[in-house]
């Protein structure tokens, strides 16, 4: 149900692809207001097409088509009417819509809570039954520690069991610059900190933070959180009473999205909000880009 780290690893797959090949991805656009198919331009709000769509084209501008329709079907058809060049098309959160068959299936479990040991809702946080991975081509074990063992690594493929078609590869979280909502860098070493989070799984982050910083509180909002002014004025408040020189409020990439709007800008303007910038590395990942680009090529 969500905190595998989806949106990272369609991003990787975005600049595996997008040097030499048409790309577009297709998000249903969770959280939004407005109905039906968009396709991405400067004007987009995460209102109109969600965050994670929006952080697409925020990131990739129009190097990626950036889309998004709650019918996986019809947006397709939509998108190829207005864009019949595309050659690769980008499912992200797609594992459960069998109307519209992928070529490659990608399966992401989280390597603290992987899927083999959890259950179904409303037990556990998984949509269908585990068989289901079957359907995966590759399965990703996310957010590996950066100390990963070869024997961790056997570990974890004993309990999956792959099928013989399956190939099972590792990724970890790399940490980027963190920058002020106007795009400029800055470090947090030294600094006392708020954290701000509305996504399902905050944990490696606060792990990072806390490495270099003190963390004054963490303000923890459920994933996709819809912000509102009264809930920036609690976290403002607490941030007064601690605020000097050093201290910055911090927040996700996908959460910066969602406080974009010129509303909760107002609001924020004067405050020293910033995002972490995160990417993946997949551990072989000369294997894993020579998987993804030779089936692209192969079905050009």
């Amino acid at each position: 149900m969500g905190g595998t780290g989806k949106t990272p690893h369609v991003e990787y797959l975005i600049r595996l692809l997008q040097d030499n090949h048409k790309v577009a991805t297709l998000s249903r656009g969770f959280g939004r207001k407005q109905r039906g198919f968009i396709i991405a331009d400067e004007n987009s709000t995460a209102e109109q097409i969600g965050d994670e769509p929006l952080q697409y084209y925020r990131k990739f501008g129009d190097r990626v088509i950036v889309s998004v329709e709650a019918d996986r079907v019809l947006g397709a058809m939509d998108l190829f009417r207005e864009h019949e060049d595309i050659e690769v098309l980008l499912l992200d959160d797609a594992f459960q819509h069998r109307k519209i068959f992928a070529g490659v299936n990608i399966l992401l479990t989280d390597y603290s809570d992987p899927y083999y040991k959890d259950f179904i809702l409303p037990v556990g946080n998984l949509r269908e039954s585990r068989s289901g991975k079957k359907r995966a081509d590759i399965i990703i074990v996310t957010k590996c520690p950066q100390d990963l063992t070869e024997e961790d690594k056997t570990r974890m493929k004993l309990r999956i069991k792959p099928e013989n078609h399956q190939k099972i590869f590792f990724s970890k979280i790399r940490y980027g610059d963190v920058v002020d909502f106007k795009g400029n860098q800055l470090s947090l070493d030294g600094k006392k900190v708020v954290v701000v989070t509305g996504i399902a799984n905050p944990t490696p982050l606060i792990e990072k933070i806390s490495a270099n910083t003190e963390i004054i509180q963490h303000f923890k909002f459920g994933d996709h959180h819809k912000f509102k002014a009264t809930e920036l004025k609690e976290i403002h408040n607490l941030f007064n009473k601690f605020a000097h020189e050093n201290s910055v409020i911090v927040t996700t990439e996908k959460d910066a999205m969602r406080l974009m709007s010129p509303e909760l800008m107002e609001c924020i303007k004067d405050y020293p909000w910033c995002y972490q910038r995160i990417e993946v590395k997949i551990d072989e990942e000369d294997a894993f880009n020579k998987l993804i680009l030779n089936y692209v090529e192969e079905n050009n």
